[in-house]
């Protein structure tokens, strides 16, 4: 079952939040340290005044709303989604999917270069990860890239895509591949611009595997910066408490990730501006989803992207290489595992280059599918 869906959020959690926001108790801070424990206290002090007196949810519910939303049911599991049609007839039908800490409003800035180009054009369909959004929180474990995965293609046939293609970052990429890998038939093509550093490709006995320098790079970015995923892979229940309670303790945490991930030259606003920022904070706030988005990483470690000898991804794959990513394996690494005919080296951009740089993104996203036609 497939049924139209509306935001609408009640003014009582609007204010409670506020009030919740007002009451903040603020921690200490080393003099002059910026960003280097975290996220800044001068800046978040700044975000929540903004947040308090010029910040207006109703105007993201406006945006959500703007577009077709939907919940489909599928197998006991409420997926929400926006589903965005081109006016062409022609156009390739491709679900894009988020990552974590980000959402499906990224994804709002793509959307007229994706379905109202003249040369080749989308239907997007644009879901929220289980465990993320307006989507079902899962109550059983299970819940990684091939549940997903599974529930994607099922929510593509039953709006009657017998073929599509896939873009992915972060979580996404990984939900794309496994979907590659469990349903190449329907898939037209794989367009990515992140790769978890968990990905193993499989390799005969005695084959080259030298990857010593990225590594070496990514031990590095692991003791800087990975901490975050080591605690949401172990202990996710004992950080949501905190989480889940204060929207300055849950700002702080998400905040953080934007600020390290993005190419904003030592300013996060030179990426985003403060209404999009909070309201991603937002979304997890009124949905109550830090928790459930945060136990995802406990499930893929459970089962990480380590390819066995009949994984190969033979369908074509793209993928952007944005120069702030999180560090990303080498392309013959990369290509071990799947077919790569499109490689792209962006000039700028990070983590979230829906929002940081959505021309460059959904340019290179129809460069690919156009070879492909």
């Amino acid at each position: 079952m497939i049924e139209k869906f509306k935001v609408k959020i009640s003014q009582s959690a609007l204010d409670d939040l506020n009030e919740r926001i007002e009451k903040v108790r603020w921690p200490d801070e080393i003099e002059n340290s910026d960003w280097k424990f975290g996220t800044s206290l001068s800046y978040i002090k700044e975000l929540a005044e903004y947040w308090q007196k010029e910040f207006d949810w109703r105007i993201t519910e406006k945006q959500i709303n703007s577009v077709p939303n939907f919940i489909a049911n599928i197998d006991g599991n409420k997926i929400h989604f926006l589903h965005i049609k081109s006016k062409k007839k022609d156009a390739i039908p491709i679900i894009i999917t988020h990552g974590w800490p980000g959402s499906f409003l990224e994804m709002f800035k793509i959307v007229p270069y994706l379905t109202e180009s003249e040369d080749i054009s989308f239907d997007l369909v644009i879901p929220s990860i289980i465990g993320f959004g307006f989507s079902t929180k899962p109550i059983n474990n299970g819940s990684d890239y091939g549940f997903n995965a599974d529930l994607w293609h099922k929510l593509m046939i039953k709006l009657g895509y017998n073929k599509y293609g896939l873009q992915g970052g972060d979580i996404g990429a990984g939900i794309s591949i496994k979907i590659a890998q469990k349903h190449p038939e329907s898939i037209i093509g794989m367009h990515l611009n992140y790769i978890s550093d968990s990905y193993e490709p499989y390799f005969k006995e005695n084959e080259n595997t030298n990857i010593t320098m990225f590594q070496k790079r990514i031990g590095e970015w692991n003791e800087q910066e990975g901490a975050y995923a080591i605690l949401q892979s172990t202990k996710p229940l004992s950080l949501a408490y905190g989480l889940n309670d204060s929207p300055i303790g849950l700002c702080g945490w998400i905040i953080e990730k934007f600020h390290a991930w993005s190419d904003n030259n030592g300013h996060i606003e030179n990426s985003f501006t403060k209404q999009e920022l909070l309201a991603n904070v937002t979304l997890y706030w009124l949905t109550q989803t830090i928790h459930s988005s945060i136990r995802m990483y406990y499930e893929i470690s459970l089962n990480p992207m380590k390819f066995g000898n009949n994984d190969f991804i033979n369908i074509p794959v793209g993928f952007a290489k944005f120069p702030k990513e999180i560090p990303t394996p080498p392309r013959e690494y990369i290509e071990k595992g799947l077919n790569l005919v499109h490689w792209t080296e962006l000039p700028k951009g990070g983590h979230f280059p829906a929002l940081e740089q959505p021309k460059l993104l959904a340019d290179d996203i129809r460069t690919f599918f156009k070879k492909l036609n």
